[in-house]
């Protein structure tokens, strides 16, 4: 027997038709009824981004402190004493100076709580390199006052607890000391939550940057250790030797993430050893550290790069400009040193920022400094602040 089953048919007649009709007279008179309310000249969340990720923040030299060994800690505080952009302990700056006819960009990790950053704050160190550009620049020129033009917070090596494990071992080498005295404030501070290991790498001890600053931290908050390890010297209570994988795994190394700061050598002498801990990739974070020193000594540089100049043609939008550019150099060097403003960021192929056409010639990209994506290297993008010419080329740089 089938059971009953009701359906309740709802009557389509000429008045619905009427009604649907109307519909877009009645839905315009709506609009039309509506309170005439102008539209926000400013949106919240727009200006919460701005905040956050603007373009550029317009700073003054506050204080110089010299920290011996040229090496010193500047103080940069907003003009009108407000908030500057807020920041990740670990992450970077880049400084936007014009020298002559020069316009120079420099990444520079902030060393600062980031609590300060809400008081108009950033410290950064600037370390001497009498064979770069900027860096004497700013221990020369830069005096208290000095107004200075940088961006907002950038870079990928902070700690973040879904990514990383509750132990870091953070390895450190000369100025590169500089981001894990930021991440060591912030957990003393309570705005981060992990335990810090700093094994902080020096020729001798009279080199130790922060140091002074570091172990009133270590000795005030439990969650912060640091371990200086001289290469040259032997000191009581002091690690001696190298970064070595036996070192990192006496101080838990095998159980922890790795963060690395410091320069091109320690991170060529950390390939070897890294290894063999058996880390994934996922635990191990490294900062960038700039281009390569000396170009000509990569295992698959050409070899007849050694003293030569080439010519680069240059299109930015609808100008065209033809320079000279060593081949020892970076192109994106060569393109400040012709006051040609090009984007830059980490200066070291990693964020893609300065990535430019090639459109003739050729060009050595380093593999260890070579952050392209795959679609990138088969359409012939480069990134100029890793890329070392090997030819006459012509590229298409993007408008800074």
């Amino acid at each position: 027997m089938s059971a009953k089953k009701n359906f309740k048919v709802s009557k389509i007649g000429i008045f619905d038709m009427l009604k649907f009709k109307k519909m877009p007279q009645l839905r315009n008179k709506m609009i039309d009824d509506a309170p005439k309310t102008p539209l926000p000249k400013e949106y919240l969340s727009n200006k919460k981004a701005q905040e956050r990720h603007p373009d550029a923040q317009n700073v003054v030299v506050s204080a110089i402190n010299d920290n011996g060994f040229e090496t010193k800690t500047i103080v940069l505080k907003s003009e009108n004493g407000t908030p500057l952009a807020l920041f990740r302990a670990g992450q970077y700056i880049c400084v936007l100076q014009k020298i002559g006819k020069s316009i120079v960009s420099r990444p520079y990790s902030i060393s600062s709580s980031p609590s300060l950053a809400l008081k108009g704050e950033y410290h950064i160190t600037v370390k001497r390199d009498n064979e770069g550009f900027l860096s004497p620049y700013i221990q020369d020129e830069w005096k208290v006052g000095t107004k200075v033009v940088i961006s907002g917070p950038q870079g990928q090596m902070y700690y973040d607890s879904i990514r990383d494990r509750k132990n870091v071992i953070a390895l450190a080498g000369g100025a590169g000391i500089t981001p894990f005295v930021s991440m060591a404030n912030a957990i003393k501070e309570r705005i981060e939550d992990f335990n810090l290991t700093i094994l902080y790498g020096c020729r001798k001890a009279d080199l130790i940057s922060h140091k002074a600053e570091l172990d009133k931290i270590a000795s005030e908050c439990d969650k912060v250790r640091v371990v200086y390890v001289l290469s040259d010297e032997e000191k009581d209570g002091f690690e001696k030797g190298f970064l070595t994988s036996e070192l990192i795994e006496k101080y838990g190394g095998k159980g922890a993430s790795i963060f690395i700061c410091g320069p091109g050598a320690m991170y060529n002498f950390l390939d070897n050893e890294l290894p063999k801990l058996g880390l994934r990739r996922k635990f191990i974070r490294r900062e960038v550290f700039g281009a390569i020193k000396d170009v000509t000594k990569e295992k698959d540089c050409p070899s007849n790069l050694k003293g030569r100049t080439f010519k680069v043609k240059v299109k930015v939008c609808s100008n065209v400009y033809t320079i000279n550019a060593y081949a020892e150099e970076p192109i994106l060097v060569a393109l400040e040193r012709a006051g040609i403003s090009a984007p830059s960021s980490c200066r070291s192929g990693e964020c893609g920022w300065c990535r430019s056409k090639l459109l003739s010639g050729s060009v050595y990209i380093p593999s260890s400094t070579d952050g392209r994506r795959a679609a990138d290297k088969d359409y012939n993008y480069i990134h100029p602040c890793v890329s070392f010419a090997t030819s006459d080329i012509y590229i298409d740089v993007p408008n800074a």
